[in-house]
């Protein structure tokens, strides 16, 4: 029960951040976010825990939240802004990626003791890298274009029902590719099996749970509650 209080209080927290740099940055707060959350999401999914039993990866919240993001974004700014963020994370990822592989070539002082700390974590970040931005880019484009797609099809009613069967489908896409380029040959058969089953699961909970904070976001666009609506006007428009 430890961890699924835990993991549980992480989600909300997760989607009470994105409100909160929402409504202080608008827009702009978004894409930080967008890059913020796919370097946190592949430093947390080097961690396994139990969730109902099962084994599973953490970073599965804050993953799912760069989806939320994106619909968001195309809900109330359109394709062409959701497809920004998608790649401002993926410039992100490969920047800290390339970053932290030359600072681990560096020969560390005897008074060192992060050294193989770091090593552990982001020495294995290559392959990491491969698989989240295969899968990302993969199923965020697939994310936009179920998300207008069904908008469209919808003749722009049931936010629900276009934030849960694109963001489901595209994490479903996500989970396979991530799980199969990560995860195959690290570890045994019936852990990568489990892995893959919970990671989709958990972020499907997390989809459908996000739909409330997409409406949040909405009502806080249209009633000029979000950074970019209250930016002061420039002295010369003044």
């Amino acid at each position: 029960m430890h961890n699924i209080s835990l993991w549980l209080i992480l989600m909300v927290v997760n989607f009470l951040m994105i409100i909160g740099i929402y409504r202080i940055w608008g827009k702009t707060g978004l894409y930080i976010w967008a890059g913020f959350a796919i370097i946190i999401a592949n430093i947390q999914v080097l961690k396994t825990i139990q969730l109902f039993g099962l084994v599973a990866t953490l970073g599965n919240i804050v993953y799912g939240t760069t989806f939320l993001t994106t619909d968001i974004l195309s809900e109330i700014y359109g394709k062409k802004e959701a497809r920004k963020a998608v790649w401002i994370g993926f410039y992100t990822m490969i920047s800290m990626t390339i970053l932290m592989q030359i600072s681990l070539q560096f020969i560390p002082d005897k008074s060192d003791f992060a050294q193989e700390s770091l090593k552990t974590i982001f020495g294995i970040m290559p392959r990491i890298m491969l698989a989240s931005l295969t899968a990302y880019l993969a199923s965020q484009n697939h994310d936009i274009w179920a998300f207008h797609f069904w908008k469209k099809n919808t003749s722009n009613r049931y936010l629900w029902l276009r934030n849960n069967l694109s963001t489901m489908a595209s994490q479903a896409i996500d989970t396979l590719i991530f799980c199969s380029i990560a995860f195959i040959g690290l570890y045994p058969p019936n852990i990568f099996f489990q892995i893959l089953l919970t990671t989709y699961i958990f972020k499907w909970i997390v989809a459908a749970c996000d739909t409330p904070f997409v409406y949040w976001a909405r009502f806080m666009y249209k009633h000029g509650l979000t950074g970019e609506n209250m930016e002061p006007v420039p002295e010369k428009q003044q």
